[in-house]
């Protein structure tokens, strides 16, 4: 199934490098996303206390510098662009909008995204087959009780 949705050749790697390098990459989509949602050129610590928000970080704050870095190199990428909001009182601030390009990025990862989450459940079905058990509606780290017994099951896979 992933090898379907993984960049076919180097030329697709390129329209987005991140797409399919790693799962510890979602943090663009999730950029990505919050800047196509504002259509408005946005400033990093709004990006930040936004992607708090998303399905990423679970209302969490994210780690300010990744999010600066992962903005670095989606405008290296030229899927984003900045430029300086200089107001006559009060610090500037940079100000991060989304390209076509980056758009078109996006929209890449919404199939990757699909693909992965497909494969995740393939490796699910895997796991649980491996331990002998049925593979669970809701993840464990969702139970209120942690008490798991695997030793039940059969011993002889």
């Amino acid at each position: 199934m992933w090898s379907g949705c993984n960049p076919k050749d180097e030329d697709e790697l390129m329209e987005c490098e991140e797409l399919g390098k790693s799962l510890s990459r979602m943090s663009q989509p999730t950029i990505l996303a919050i800047l196509a949602e504002a259509g408005t050129p946005l400033h990093g610590y709004r990006i930040v206390k936004l992607a708090a928000n998303s399905p990423m970080f679970g209302g969490k704050k994210p780690d300010a510098a990744g999010i600066y870095r992962t903005l670095k190199r989606l405008e290296e990428q030229e899927f984003v662009t900045s430029s300086w909001d200089t107001p006559d009182s009060g610090s500037a601030k940079r100000m991060f909008e989304l390209t076509d390009k980056g758009r078109h990025c996006l929209r890449r990862w919404i199939d990757a995204l699909a693909c992965y989450s497909e494969t995740i459940q393939e490796l699910r079905v895997m796991a649980s087959e491996a331990l002998g058990i049925e593979v669970p509606d809701t993840p464990i780290c969702m139970h209120t009780d942690f008490d798991v017994d695997l030793s039940s099951q059969d011993s002889n896979r």
